[in-house]
């Protein structure tokens, strides 16, 4: 039986949020820890409004390019969460959004994450490994579903009978 560690971590995370909060009061006093989270909050805002527009400009130039935009969608919906991050009072989830904006361990989760999603669209069918057959693009006259009706096709002949 597999147990998930999600309802443990929503449970602990405002538990350690607060103790965070606490201890770093304590070091710069209550005052400075406040401008803080309202500092790292101003600052997710910002990074949203800025990174949003661009993520999407850097998406389009790799479709246009004929590249896959796996990687620069997933660095961009890494980077937004890094900014909601921000956005949430909080020191640990500040340092996870600190995380996240670093290039590297954006590379890293993204290895991490590629090779446990599939995602098929028309425009990453063009760079599947693993072809399941040949495609065919009819245009809707061109197809029927009745296979009597024209008995000199070759696709007669897909399933051996010809």
């Amino acid at each position: 039986m597999r147990i998930s560690i999600l309802p443990f971590v929503m449970l602990a995370l405002p538990l350690a949020e607060i103790a965070g909060f606490v201890v770093v009061g304590r070091q710069i006093g209550a005052l400075a820890t406040v401008a803080l989270v309202v500092a790292s909050g101003l600052a997710g805002m910002l990074l949203l409004r800025h990174r949003g527009f661009g993520i999407m400009q850097k998406v389009r130039r790799e479709i246009d390019a004929g590249r896959d935009p796996g990687r620069q969608l997933a660095h961009g919906l890494m980077t937004m969460i890094a900014a909601l991050l921000l956005i949430v009072p909080g020191f640990l989830t500040d340092i996870a959004a600190l995380l996240l904006l670093l290039p590297p361990v954006r590379d890293l989760a993204w290895s991490f994450v590629k090779s446990r999603v599939s995602v098929m669209s028309e425009f990453s069918a063009g760079f599947s490994r693993q072809r399941r057959g040949p495609t065919i693009d009819l245009d809707g006259e061109d197809f029927t579903r009745d296979r009597r009706s024209d008995p000199d096709s070759p696709w007669q002949r897909l399933d051996g009978d010809g």
